[in-house]
Parts: structure tokens; C-alpha cells; sequence
């Protein structure tokens, strides 16, 4: 009885040492059968994200990985480690879960920034209307630096006015980057828009309402702030009229009848004509003596013209 026990564990144990052995055998058979699989599959690295990724967060180099996937299953926009310099800095327009490859329909839009996003903090844009002259010919581009003149008629006069200095134009009509090609080629645009401060704009647009704006463009480097200048036209030319002296008023001098002569009271005397009291001529010398002279009589005027003495 106890012989046949012995030989019944010794055939279940060669029964489980059987079958471990096909289930060992089974599975290097499939390993490498994989490994055959993967030798002989095309493979194509691709960036993959490392971690779970929002939309809205940046991709940088840190955040990211290369990693070998097969041909077949890689998505054709798909981000190679040699296009990942152009995405670097990019925000996400959808979230990437980790190990999955990034593709560029992922990225948002990388649109040119609007022109408010070029104002610096406290600075406007202000757009005039230009002609050919105004626009020096149609060739200011943006980034150029102008010298905006006022010209305007005031009483009469042409007055020229330096409106502003050191103004940065930021856009040629439409267009906010400078135009390339050849030196020359015509560019027709009727607005140009310039970089101001909130005071600078409001003067701009006062100025633009009661005479006319030229804008004088500066060389490249060019930063010197000259004299204000207020000048009308004729005296920016030196053709401005000298003044003309009016001559002093001529005394009249009344008489008649023998009476003492007496001028007539003037406003204001120059300096250089005799007053009272120092006249060496027929006038009294002293005021008690023109006061005495007066009393004594009256002054009969004759009906004809006073005789000019």
C-alpha cells in the first residue's frame, strides 16, 4: 500500500514538471517570435509627451521624449524629434496623455500678433490719412522713425509748427512688417499709423483737424530732438517784411490876436521834443506864467483856419 502511494506522487510530479516545461516552452517561443516581429517591423521615432498635458500649457524640451514606434501605427503629422525646434514654445490647443505621440493639429494656431500686442504699456496708436508728399513718396515702412510739421494758417499767416520728434511709424496701411523687393517698387497706401503716447495722440489728432500734417523721416540711428519751432512761412524762407517806424506826432501849435501861443496837450511826448519850462523860444518858461498869460483874456478864435505859426 505504501509502494503505490510513493508512485502516484512520483507520476503527478512528472505530470506538473511536463507541463511546466511545454508552458515554458510556450512562452520563449512567443518572446521570440515577438522579438522576430520587431526585428523585421519599420520602425519611426517620434516626440511623446512624458507626462499628462492640459490644454494651454507650452512644450518645451524637458517635458517631452523620443521614442521608436512602429511606421504603420505612427500618425502622419506626427512631431519628429528634427521638427520639435519649430514647435518648442508652442501651447497646446488639446490635451496629450503620456507616451502618446504629439502632432502638430495638437498645437494652436501660431497667428502673427495683432498690433495692440506691439504697444508697449502706456503708448497708442494714432493713424493719419497721407498723400504722396505727406508719405515721403509712398516709401515709409514700418519701423522707420519720423518728425511730424504742422502747417496751419492763423491770422492771416502761415504758421509752421514742429508738431512732434522721434515717432516711430507702425504700420503703412495695412502692413505692419517692412515690404522686401526691389529698391523703388511702388507701394500705394493712404494711412500710415504711428506709436505715441496718450498726449502725443491727442495732439495728433487736434492738429490733424485745423491744418495739415508732413511727416519728415530721419536716418537710421538718428535720436537728436531739435528747438521747438513756431514760424510762419515767409520768416522760415527770410522773406519776412521789417517793420515800419511811424514818425512822431507833429505839434500843433494854436495863436491868434496877439495871444501867448500854446501847443496842443499831446497823449505822450517823445523825449527829444521841449516841454514846458524848457523852452528857450516864445512859449512861457514856467507854469505860473502860461496860467497868468491864459487869465488875462480870453482866446478869440477867427472864423477862418488857425494861422499855423
Amino acid at each position: 500500500m505504501r509502494l503505490h502511494r510513493n508512485w502516484v506522487i512520483l507520476a503527478a510530479a512528472l505530470v506538473i514538471g511536463a507541463g511546466a516545461a511545454l508552458t515554458a516552452m510556450r512562452y520563449l517561443d512567443d518572446r521570440v517570435a515577438d522579438i522576430e516581429r520587431r526585428v523585421e517591423q519599420r520602425t519611426a521615432r517620434a516626440v511623446v509627451a512624458k507626462e499628462d498635458m492640459g490644454a494651454g500649457e507650452a512644450l518645451d524640451h524637458a517635458r517631452v521624449a523620443v521614442r521608436d514606434i512602429p511606421a504603420e501605427w505612427l500618425h502622419s503629422s506626427a512631431i519628429s524629434p528634427e521638427q520639435f525646434d519649430r514647435a518648442a514654445g508652442a501651447v497646446l490647443g488639446f490635451p496629450a496623455r503620456r507616451g502618446e505621440p504629439l502632432l502638430w493639429s495638437q498645437l494652436q494656431d501660431r497667428r502673427p500678433p495683432t498690433l495692440s500686442a506691439r504697444l508697449a504699456s502706456g503708448r497708442r496708436a494714432v493713424t493719419l490719412s497721407v498723400d504722396e508728399i505727406s508719405s515721403i513718396a509712398g516709401l515709409l515702412e514700418p519701423g522707420d522713425v519720423v518728425d511730424l510739421l504742422l502747417t496751419v494758417r492763423r491770422n492771416q499767416e502761415n504758421l509752421s509748427v514742429l508738431l512732434l520728434q522721434d515717432v516711430a511709424v507702425l504700420a503703412a496701411g495695412a502692413r505692419t512688417v517692412a515690404a522686401g523687393g526691389q529698391e523703388g517698387a511702388e507701394r500705394r497706401y493712404s494711412t500710415v499709423t504711428l506709436d505715441a503716447s496718450a498726449e502725443e495722440a491727442q495732439r495728433i489728432v487736434a492738429a490733424r483737424t485745423v491744418g495739415t500734417i508732413t511727416a519728415v523721416l530721419r536716418g537710421p540711428g538718428d535720436r537728436a530732438k531739435l528747438p521747438p519751432l513756431r514760424r510762419d512761412a515767409l520768416a522760415l524762407l527770410g522773406l519776412e517784411q521789417p517793420l515800419m517806424r511811424t514818425a512822431p506826432p507833429v505839434p500843433v501849435i494854436y495863436g491868434g490876436n496877439g495871444a501867448p501861443a500854446m501847443r496842443a496837450p499831446l497823449p505822450e511826448e517823445p523825449e527829444n521834443l521841449p516841454r514846458l519850462g524848457r523852452s528857450t523860444g516864445p512859449f512861457p518858461t514856467a507854469t505860473a506864467d502860461l496860467a497868468a498869460s491864459v487869465n488875462s483874456g480870453p482866446i478869440s478864435r477867427p472864423t477862418t483856419s488857425p494861422t499855423m505859426r
